[in-house]
């Protein structure tokens, strides 16, 4: 058993983890309770009826937060010619072809997200050892294979955030920082919600969504009532 240090038994003393929660509460509650000092992010987890080992029964994609994520998003565009400017004038924080691949085969990979043009994946596919772990690798389902650099790094840095089922079928993303008003974190959480829900595969049966729960990075974790999907299910 998990022994609780005394700022999390103070903060379980008040909380009924069995119990579910409205989005509102659970947002509430966990906005009350956060008394660490840095500002929390605050997660979404849901587990899925899905077999993820299936390709059918996958789900992954991307959402874009209505108030952002709250956290500075680094981003390295790999490109030749012209785009590497386009993509340093819209925000990129690195950008550049051949001496970024020779950084990453050294092993670097000091960024968030990697956006690439499509005709340069033959050379960035080879490095799928070295990226693919740490989940850096582009993909076009992601929007960060394109030949629209500039517009996917803005994205990006306004608050895209990509999400993928794990082999358990659970799901999860952070949807902002605590110190976020309730209102733009419950927003940003059903952003989440929603794309969860309209990516629901064909093949999934029974019931899509088991639970949902929220968080923040060094809190507890709060059950929260399907009932807020179950009208887009």
């Amino acid at each position: 058993m998990l022994k609780l240090s005394k700022r999390l038994k103070a903060v379980h003393k008040d909380l009924d983890v069995k119990k579910e929660y409205t989005l509102t509460e659970a947002i509430s509650i966990l906005k009350s309770s956060s008394n660490v000092k840095f500002n929390e992010s605050l997660d979404c987890a849901m587990r899925l009826g899905v077999d993820p080992r299936h390709a059918d029964q996958m789900v992954r994609g991307t959402v874009s937060l209505p108030h952002g994520t709250g956290k500075e998003v680094s981003v390295l565009v790999v490109a030749k010619g012209p785009k590497i400017q386009e993509a340093l004038d819209a925000g990129a924080d690195f950008a550049g072809y051949e001496e970024y691949l020779e950084k990453i085969k050294g092993g670097w990979a000091d960024v968030d997200v990697i956006i690439a043009a499509p005709d340069i994946m033959a050379d960035l596919g080879k490095l799928g050892k070295i990226l693919g772990p740490k989940g850096l690798m582009p993909n076009p389902k992601s929007g960060t294979v394109t030949a629209d650099v500039a517009k996917a790094v803005r994205e990006v840095k306004a608050g895209k955030i990509e999400f993928r089922v794990e082999k358990a079928g659970i799901i999860h993303a952070s949807v902002g920082k605590i110190n976020f008003d309730a209102k733009a974190l419950s927003e940003n959480t059903m952003a989440f919600l929603n794309m969860i829900m309209k990516l629901k595969p064909a093949a999934a049966k029974g019931v899509y969504v088991k639970s949902i729960y929220l968080s923040t990075t060094m809190g507890p974790g709060l059950r929260v009532t399907k009932d807020e999907v179950a009208h887009h299910a």
